[in-house]
């Protein structure tokens, strides 16, 4: 009880400058799913804080192609060249006008928020499985079993390996796809993990984006229909059912060619959908905090406390869905990649 009473306190400790915040801020209303939605958005720099009115962010590099002229401009959110503008309607995409007035999107590979927190997580996991590799370059087979950090690695590596991988891909085919697996399976554990946290340079709602999801369930998708055997593909144009619901319509064959579509468009959605809703519950908590003490200092302590224990709920709840949602691609993909080397005759 105590533990809980010293942790509660820290929080409204480390929740008093969004109160000080609260009451020098302007008057006008506190619209909640605006502010979380620009949260949850990518963007052309990293925010970092704000205090008064004033804004603590880190610019990122914006590289972009004009249609108008094809030449190439390198610049940061307060270096705009002239004819380029923040579509707000656009989620603040940058889009340049033309001579006739018109408005198109240029080419755009600017680094965005988003991109370096992948960066940052790729960093992470290089310096993460490195170390351990020269752990266990250093010792040979005699060795005693690592212990610590590099023993959690070792068996959070050998559960997915084993239990998900081995087991659903198939004992002859698994060590083809072990590599991609677990490379996937890591990243969006890294990803999730280091959006949890609050500050720079975490905080970046990566697996929460639509564009990244799409590439993971399309990567899965290539690693499923490309190396498909002839059992897999024979199951879709010719799969085993009556055949009146083959010929003369195509029933079936067009049911389960949709499936091939389906499959990663289901992974897509369910980790995106799963992790900008555990951002936005997040978000929207927070920003009570600020609607309560907008509104009298009475207010602002009832709603403080309620949003304190919410927010410690919602944390350590994030914090196992970050594991969950890595592990359900994970298996997910195993599950499909092994059904595309089905034996011959298997069912």
């Amino acid at each position: 009880m105590k533990q809980i009473k010293s942790i509660l306190l820290l929080l409204m400790v480390a929740l008093l400058p969004l109160q000080l915040y609260a009451d020098n801020k302007e008057e006008g209303e506190l619209n909640i799913p605006e502010i979380v939605l620009e949260h949850l958005s990518d963007s052309y720099e990293w925010h970092i804080a704000s205090y008064e009115g004033r804004h603590l962010s880190l610019p990122l590099p914006i590289i972009v192609r004009s249609s108008a002229t094809g030449e190439w401009h390198f610049c940061t959110v307060h270096s705009l060249p002239q004819g380029f503008y923040f579509d707000g309607a656009h989620h603040g995409k940058i889009y340049e006008r033309m001579s006739d007035g018109s408005c198109v999107r240029p080419l755009d590979l600017s680094i965005t928020k988003a991109v370096a927190q992948i960066w940052i997580v790729v960093l992470v996991l290089i310096t993460v499985f490195l170390s351990c590799a020269r752990w266990y370059k250093r010792r040979d087979e005699t060795s005693e079993a690592p212990s610590g950090f590099v023993g959690a690695v070792e068996m959070i590596v050998m559960t997915i390996h084993d239990d998900v991988i081995k087991s659903s891909v198939g004992e002859s085919q698994y060590r083809k796809y072990a590599p991609y697996l677990l490379t996937v399976f890591f990243f969006i554990l890294a990803c999730n993990l280091i959006g949890l946290i609050p500050v720079f340079p975490g905080g970046a709602n990566v697996t929460g984006n639509i564009n990244v999801t799409l590439f993971l369930a399309l990567c899965t998708m290539i690693a499923i229909n490309l190396f498909g055997n002839k059992e897999y593909w024979k199951d879709i144009f010719w799969p085993h059912v009556p055949v009146f619901l083959k010929v003369p319509i195509p029933l079936m064959p067009v049911i389960e060619l949709f499936g091939v579509f389906t499959k990663p468009f289901a992974l897509m959605i369910r980790l995106f959908a799963n992790m900008m809703a555990g951002h936005a519950v997040i978000l929207s908590f927070t920003c009570v905090i600020f609607l309560g003490w907008s509104i009298g200092v009475g207010y602002g302590i009832g709603l403080n406390a309620f949003s304190i224990i919410m927010l410690l709920f919602m944390n350590c709840l994030e914090l196992l869905v970050a594991f969950v949602q890595a592990y359900v691609f994970t298996l997910l993909s195993a599950v499909f990649i092994g059904l595309a080397h089905k034996e011959e005759g298997a069912e």
